[in-house]
């Protein structure tokens, strides 16, 4: 098997050692979640049940306006007790809806298709089960599923990528969920790709995760169209631009999607949950995550409830062994930095990793040297040691002008950097400030016109 990559990127210890050889346990449905009403690239839901209310696990309990949206379901039966402003792993705080479990797990399912009358279920219905069950991407900006499987009619689509990279250092969630729910990966990929209209399928794994490849290259040798492609480890292989580039050599046009390419993508865990949904009826309730790092006293792959504290999740693994320096939900590329446990699991939560004093390093930021290290290391082919000057100096349209909101947030120019420039965190203020610039000309336009 040919083993593909891309220009640019990384190669950081990929750690995966504590926990890549331990398989998926269950944890048992907490006393209590909180279920925030934002946790989806798009429009905040709004809540639909009220305090004092009675849930079962599953039943949807808010939605979102308009299209680009999803809806959000319990994860354990029990009442509604309160909804108010709670923290939140992204955006520090938002409302959330707090269940107290009634002990009994009581679930309420929808429509369930029998696995072997695939061919029986219509696009559109694949699609009305997706959006129904507030399934949004798993393998990171957990954009709404169903938006993905309705592109405009312009928009041709050929192909249908499965992202099994799994190329942040920790985490190994998604190899256990590739081994272990093998036939359903690929039953959710086929539903997927029937939905949008595909007859050609590519997943891509890294070449460090051999037991997923085979098992996966065994599972589609009698499902025509679709191929298991072995990609070169190294960092960030699994970004959706890269991650086509290199199986396709099609680029994904400035400014643009995956749909600009002709190409729909997902991730490995997207594709479980989707026929969890078609098969079983069961909205996105719960997720494989990977708990581990230095600080974690038993490292696990855990499947979690949304909703869960983080700081159940840990004593679910055994506590913290060491104090944790720092503490991020994702892994140590991407991944937030959390100021406390007292966050609930997000459907976008991939792992939970806790870092004791010596992983981690603490470097004070120093003026740019020009050493060119950074152009190298960026998989997107900009200049990251210029835009990091630009915004620094608040010239934030020159900044756009080079590229600046192309740039993925991977972090290979902050890894690289031998000055201990934060170029990602100048990244994301650059664009915030373009955010409000471009709010206020739209509001001002909007004045204008009255």
């Amino acid at each position: 098997m040919q083993v593909k990559s891309f220009r640019g990127g990384v190669h950081p210890p990929t750690e995966k050692k504590y926990t890549e050889k331990k398989a998926l346990v269950a944890m048992p449905p907490p006393g209590r979640i909180v279920i925030p009403l934002r946790q989806h690239t798009g429009a905040p839901t709004n809540a639909i049940v009220k305090i004092g209310d009675h849930v079962a696990a599953g039943q949807c309990i808010a939605k979102g306006p308009g299209f680009i949206t999803t809806t959000m379901h319990a994860s354990i039966s029990g009442e509604a007790v309160s909804i108010k402003q709670r923290n939140h792993p992204v955006f520090r705080s938002c409302d959330a809806v707090e269940i107290k479990s009634d002990g009994k797990d009581e679930w309420v399912y929808g429509k369930k298709h029998p696995r072997e009358r695939l061919d029986d279920i219509a696009p559109d219905e694949i699609k009305k089960i997706v959006t129904e069950s507030g399934i949004v991407g798993l393998g990171g900006a957990a954009f709404p599923t169903h938006v993905k499987l309705s592109p405009p009619p312009e928009k041709k689509i050929d192909l249908y990528i499965l992202n099994g990279a799994e190329c942040e250092p920790y985490l190994t969630a998604d190899d256990r969920v590739m081994q272990e729910r093998t036939a359903d990966i690929i039953l959710g990929l086929r539903l997927m790709m029937k939905a949008i209209g595909v007859t050609r399928a590519i997943i891509g794994i890294e070449s460090n995760k051999p037991d997923s490849i085979r098992a996966l290259t065994a599972s589609v040798a009698g499902v025509p169209g679709v191929t298991v492609h072995a990609l070169h480890t190294k960092y960030p292989q699994g970004a959706e631009k890269q991650l086509i580039r290199v199986l396709t050599g099609r680029e994904v046009p400035r400014g643009g999607l995956p749909m600009d390419a002709g190409v729909a993508i997902n991730n490995v865990g997207t594709a479980l949950a989707v026929a969890e949904a078609v098969i079983e009826g069961k909205p996105l309730v719960e997720r494989a995550v990977t708990v581990t790092g230095s600080a974690i006293a038993e490292p696990k792959n855990v499947i979690v409830r949304l909703g869960t504290s983080f700081q159940e999740v840990i004593d679910f693994c055994g506590g913290f062994s060491k104090p944790p320096v720092k503490l991020l939900m994702g892994g140590p590329m991407m991944g937030i930095a959390q100021y406390t446990t007292d966050v609930p699991v997000i459907k976008g939560t991939s792992g939970i990793v806790a870092l004791a004093a010596q992983d981690v390093r603490i470097v004070e930021s120093q003026t740019c040297i020009r050493c060119g290290q950074c152009v190298n290391a960026c998989p997107m082919y900009l200049l990251p040691s210029t835009l990091g000057i630009l915004c620094e100096r608040h010239k934030f349209e020159e900044a756009r002008a080079l590229g600046l909101m192309d740039c993925v947030e991977c972090g290979c120019c902050t890894y690289v950097c031998p000055a201990g420039r934060p170029m990602v965190h100048m990244f994301k203020f650059g664009k915030l400030e373009l955010f409000k610039q471009d709010q206020k000309k739209r509001a001002q336009a909007q004045k204008d016109k009255k």
